[in-house]
C-alpha cells in the first residue's frame, strides 16, 4: 500500500491534533481540511474547503478523519461521510454507541465504504483493555476512572448550552475509590462514587446563569448521573488557568484465580494533551480501516474488530522480530 491519503473534517483542537500526528507518520499524507468556517480563515499548507464541497474529494482521499464533537456533529456527519468515504471517528457517547454503529454501518455498506467508529482512548484503548482483562479474569470486577483532566466531549456539550460563551469540564476521580480498588477490596461503586465533574463557564452577557447550571447538571449521558460542580468565571481567568487540555485515567480488573489468589490488571494513561493523543489514535486506526477497505470490507467496525498489527506501519516480519 502506498502513502495513505487522508482528509480532516473539522479543524478544532482535535483536527489540529490530527494534522500534527500526520507529520509523525511518514506513510500518511494530508490531502485536505474540510471546515464549516470560511476556508480562507484557516491557515494550512494543504487545501482547505467547506464541508459542503466534500464530494469533490472522492477518489482523492483514502480515509476521512472526522474530528467533530459527539454531541451534535458526529451523529449527523458519521453516516453522511460514510456514504462518501472510508472514515474513522472518535464518537464517545457510550450509551449511544450501538445506535451510532448501526447508522454508520448501514451507510458504509450501502455506499461500499469501510468505517471504524469510537476510536481514541475511551472509548478506544480503554475498551480494548476492558475486553482483554475481562477475558483473562472472568471472575472479577472492572473499574474505569477518568482524569483528572479535560473531557473534550463534555466540554463541547457544555459549550452548546444556551447562554454559554466558553466552557471547559474536568473529570476528577475520587482518590478514596481508586485506593480501594487498587487494594483489591472490590468495592461496589456507583457512578457518583467514582467521579466528580467540575465545569468552568464563561457566560454570555445577560445570560441566565441559574438556567445554565440547571441544564448542565441535568444533561443525560453527560452530567445527570454524576456529582457536578459549576463555576462561573470571566474570559481572562479561562485563558489564564484553563487553556491546557491534560487528561488520563485508569482501567482496573480485580479478580480471583484458583482458590484464593487475587489478581489485579491495571492500565493507565497520563496525557499532557488529550486532543493530540486522541488524534494519534485516530491516525493509527485510519491506517487500519484503509487496509480493510483495500481487502474489500464494507461496513463499520469498532476497535474490538481490528487486530493491533493493522494499526502499525511496520511489516509482520518487523513486528515479530521487534515486539513479540
Amino acid at each position: 500500500m502506498g502513502r495513505l491519503r487522508v482528509g480532516i473534517v473539522g479543524y478544532g483542537n482535535l483536527g489540529r491534533g490530527v494534522e500534527m500526528a500526520i507529520r509523525q507518520n511518514p506513510d500518511v499524507e494530508l490531502v485536505c481540511i474540510l471546515t464549516r468556517r470560511q476556508p480562507a480563515s484557516v491557515s494550512s499548507a494543504v487545501e482547505v474547503a467547506h464541508v459542503s464541497d466534500a464530494a469533490k474529494y472522492q477518489g482523492k482521499v483514502d480515509v476521512m478523519i472526522l474530528c467533530g464533537g459527539s454531541a451534535t456533529d458526529l451523529p449527523e456527519q458519521g453516516p453522511q461521510f460514510a456514504s462518501l468515504f472510508n472514515t474513522v471517528d472518535s464518537f464517545d457517547t457510550h450509551a449511544k454507541i450501538p445506535d451510532y454503529f448501526a447508522q454508520v454501518d448501514a451507510a458504509a455498506k450501502q455506499s461500499g465504504h469501510a468505517s471504524v467508529i469510537s476510536t481514541g482512548w475511551d472509548p478506544g484503548l480503554f475498551s480494548l483493555n476492558r475486553l482483554l482483562a475481562d477475558s483473562v479474569l472472568p471472575e472479577g470486577k472492572e473499574y474505569t476512572f477518568w482524569g483528572k483532566g479535560v473531557s473534550q466531549g463534555h466540554s463541547d456539550a457544555i459549550r452548546r448550552v444556551k447562554g454559554v460563551k466558553n466552557g471547559i469540564q474536568y473529570t476528577i476521580p475520587h482518590e478514596s475509590a481508586v485506593s480501594k480498588v487498587r487494594a483489591g477490596e472490590n468495592p461496589e461503586l456507583s457512578t457518583r462514587d467514582k467521579h466528580l465533574r467540575e465545569c468552568f463557564i464563561v457566560a454570555e452577557e445577560g445570560a441566565d446563569r441559574a438556567a445554565i447550571e440547571r441544564e448542565i447538571k441535568t444533561m443525560p449521558n453527560y452530567f445527570s448521573d454524576y456529582e457536578t460542580v459549576v463555576h462561573f468565571i470571566d474570559e481572562q481567568e479561562m485563558q489564564r488557568n484553563h487553556s491546557a487540555m491534560p487528561h488520563g485515567g485508569l482501567v482496573f480488573r480485580s479478580g480471583k484465580t484458583g482458590e484464593s489468589s487475587t489478581q489485579i490488571i491495571e492500565f493507565g494513561l497520563k496525557l499532557d494533551s488529550n486532543p493530540e493523543f486522541t488524534a494519534s489514535v485516530l491516525v493509527a486506526y485510519a491506517r487500519a480501516i484503509a487496509r480493510y477497505a483495500a481487502e474489500g470490507f464494507k461496513g463499520a467496525k469498532t476497535v474490538f474488530d481490528i487486530p493491533f498489527a493493522y494499526l502499525s506501519a511496520k511489516s509482520g516480519d518487523q513486528l515479530r522480530s521487534e515486539m513479540l
